[in-house]
Parts: C-alpha cells; sequence; structure tokens
C-alpha cells in the first residue's frame, strides 16, 4: 500500500498543459515551465466543508496543475461523522478520482499547533500515519518536523501572520523556528493566505531562503471565498518555475526557492524570479517614427504588450518624456497600448527603464526593469 500511494503521489501529466488546451497564466521562458499549484486546502476530513473530489473538480475547472490536500492532523471536527482511522484518505480518493485528467495531487497534511510555533504544511510526504505515535496521538512539534523530514516532505509555515496567533498580524520567528531553520527543516513560508499578505513574512523569507509560498487554504467551496467573475480575486496561486512538468522537478524548484506568487494584482517573489516573469510577459514593440502622424521623425510609436492573466502596472523613469500619456501606465491583462515617445533624435536603440508597480520583491519595494527596444 505505501508503495502505492508514493506512486500515486508522482502521477503528473507529462505533456504541456497548453498542448491539453488548458489557461496559460504566464508566459514561461524556453526550457521552463510556470507550474500553477494550491498547496493548501482542506476537505472534511479535516475542517473543510466539502469532499475531496470537490476539490479536484474546482481545481480542474480553474486550469491548475498542482494540488495537496493537507488536512489537520490535530483537529477534525466532523471525526463522529466521517470516522476513518487511516489518515490517508482523502489523498486516495482525490489522487484516484483525478486519473487522466490535467491535473496532480500529491500527498500532504498539516502540522497543527498552538503559536509558537503555529501551523506547518508537510507535502510530498508518503503516509500521514506516521505523524501520531502508538497510542493514536499526534506527534509533539518537533519529531512530527523531523517525521516530515525523514519521509523527503517539503515544510513551509502556514500563515504566520494569521491574527488568532498573532494578534498584530506581524509575522516574527520564535526559537522554535530559528531551531527548525538552522536545521534546515523548514523550507518555505507562506507570505500570502487567503485575503491576506504579510510583508513581514516575506522580509523571513530573504532573509532565511525560504521558498515564498501564497495559497488558498480554502474550507468552504471556493466560489465561496474567491469571486472568479472578479479578475482580481481570484485564489491565491504559487508558480514553481520547474524545469519540466514531472514531479520531481516540480519538487526540486521548491526546494530551490523558484517560485513566484499571484495574489489579487500583486506578482510576489524573490527578483531574479521576477525578472524572468516579466521579461517574458512585458514586451515591446516598435512601429518606427511615426512620420504621418505626427509629421515628424522625431516621435516614436511603441506598443507595450501585456501577456499575462495579470494586469501591468507600470512607472517610465527613464529620460524622455512621452507625447500622449505620463510616466504611469496600466495594461490589461492579455492586451496592449500605444504610445508615442519623444525622443528628440533619431535613434538605432533606445533603452527604457521601467519600475512594475506590482511586482515586489521585498517589503516595500518594486520590481525594476530595464528594455532595450531596436527602432524599425
Amino acid at each position: 500500500m505505501k508503495k502505492l500511494l508514493y506512486f500515486l503521489s508522482i502521477f503528473f501529466l507529462l505533456n504541456t498543459i497548453h498542448s491539453q488546451g488548458v489557461k496559460t497564466f504566464f508566459k514561461s521562458p524556453e526550457g521552463k515551465f510556470f507550474v500553477s499549484a494550491d498547496l493548501h486546502i482542506h476537505t472534511v476530513f479535516s475542517d473543510g466543508s466539502v469532499w475531496p473530489t470537490i476539490r479536484v473538480e474546482e481545481a480542474l475547472r480553474d486550469s491548475i496543475d498542482l494540488i495537496s490536500l493537507t488536512e489537520h492532523l490535530e483537529y477534525q471536527p466532523w471525526r463522529a461523522d466521517i470516522p476513518n482511522p487511516d489518515r490517508n484518505r482523502s489523498f486516495q480518493i482525490a489522487a484516484g478520482y483525478v486519473k487522466k485528467q490535467p491535473l496532480a495531487v500529491v500527498h500532504g497534511t498539516e502540522i497543527t499547533k498552538g503559536m509558537p510555533p503555529g501551523h506547518f504544511n508537510a507535502i510530498f510526504i508518503n503516509d500521514a500515519n506516521k505523524f501520531f505515535d502508538n497510542d493514536k496521538k499526534p506527534l509533539d512539534f518537533e519529531k512530527a518536523i523531523k517525521e516530515a523530514n525523514n519521509q523527503g516532505a517539503f515544510v513551509f509555515w502556514n500563515h504566520p501572520h494569521w491574527e488568532s496567533q498573532r494578534r498584530d498580524g506581524i509575522a516574527r520567528l520564535d526559537p522554535i523556528h530559528d531551531k527548525i531553520i538552522s536545521k534546515k527543516y523548514l523550507h518555505g513560508i507562506e507570505v500570502v493566505n487567503m485575503s491576506t499578505f504579510s510583508e513581514e513574512a516575506m522580509q523571513i523569507a530573504l532573509d532565511n531562503n525560504l521558498t515564498i509560498m501564497g495559497t488558498s487554504d480554502v474550507h468552504v467551496l471556493i466560489d465561496w471565498d474567491f469571486n472568479n467573475e472578479r479578475e482580481s480575486f481570484h485564489r491565491p496561486l504559487t508558480f514553481i518555475i520547474s524545469e519540466n512538468r514531472t514531479i520531481k522537478s516540480t519538487r526540486d524548484a521548491l526546494f530551490n526557492q523558484k517560485t513566484f506568487v499571484w495574489f489579487h494584482d500583486l506578482i510576489i517573489g524573490k527578483e531574479e524570479n521576477l525578472k524572468m516573469v516579466v521579461n517574458e510577459n512585458f514586451s515591446i514593440k516598435s512601429h518606427g517614427y511615426d512620420f504621418d502622424r505626427y509629421n515628424s521623425k522625431q516621435i516614436l510609436k511603441l506598443e507595450l504588450i501585456n501577456h499575462s492573466v495579470a494586469p501591468l502596472k507600470i512607472k517610465y523613469v527613464g529620460e524622455y518624456n512621452f507625447h500622449t500619456e505620463f510616466n504611469f501606465f496600466e495594461i490589461k491583462p492579455k492586451s496592449k497600448i500605444e504610445v508615442y515617445l519623444k525622443t528628440l533624435k533619431v535613434l538605432d536603440t533606445v533603452e527604457l527603464p521601467f519600475e512594475i508597480l506590482n511586482y515586489v520583491i521585498a517589503p516595500k519595494t518594486n520590481l525594476s526593469i530595464l528594455k532595450n527596444i531596436s527602432v524599425k
């Protein structure tokens, strides 16, 4: 049975999502794949309100590549109605239901303790039952974290800024967190959970080489928490920058901090990762000097293109002025705008520096990029 669980957990469709006609959220560079994931969700097998197959159907509808059902080990309010001694059961149901759909389900669980230390997800586990002692009681925190690592799990800290455990909403490290970080038992941290974003958690990630994560932590129907009719209220997603579309590569990328988070209109992640995203999803096309329209060979016509599902909110910070616009632009998802730049003289190439106002690389810090444009 354990071998069966393991092989179910590494099942993943090898074809690209695009080839299956599923939504592409962000263009990825050649040789890379942006794997969309929600790795913190619940069902009736802990304190959620839906059956595991509903989580699969929701993820398929939302065109997500990868999910993990992370049931609480210590908290099962529906236990009187759904008494199952096997803590792997929700995963077994979901993984068996996926079959040949363009979705992977990886085995996970949530270690649920008071603060400190708080709640932690362990994904890519092979047996949730091992998180209990011989008396069927959940392991204490340090033993549970060690067991997760013994199973090769990727472990991340859930909602460290949760106001029920941090009344001021500030994520901070306690000695127990320093201890598990020093032992390399902790690999990631949620900077986004449901409807909240913690800049303090992001700083903890940057200071301690932890992977930046964002999750829905959904308990009810996804549409009850996230209204899909409004583009800015999609569920938060972690995108994993993977070398290919296998579970091994995706898991390796998580351990190597190759992620970014899409939350409302924000794209959140480490600078090197966001540069990769914006370089593929923000392009500028030159249409040359527009003599016909402005009777001038010094006004350059440009087309600014957004290839992603998220808006681009940008600020031009260079030396030139625009003829029809100011320095701030918003390019809607999967769309483009035309702008006219006064270069004062005819140029063969032009350098355009921008600050991407909705790309966050650190607390109070946006991504800066430089676009080199060849003038036609």
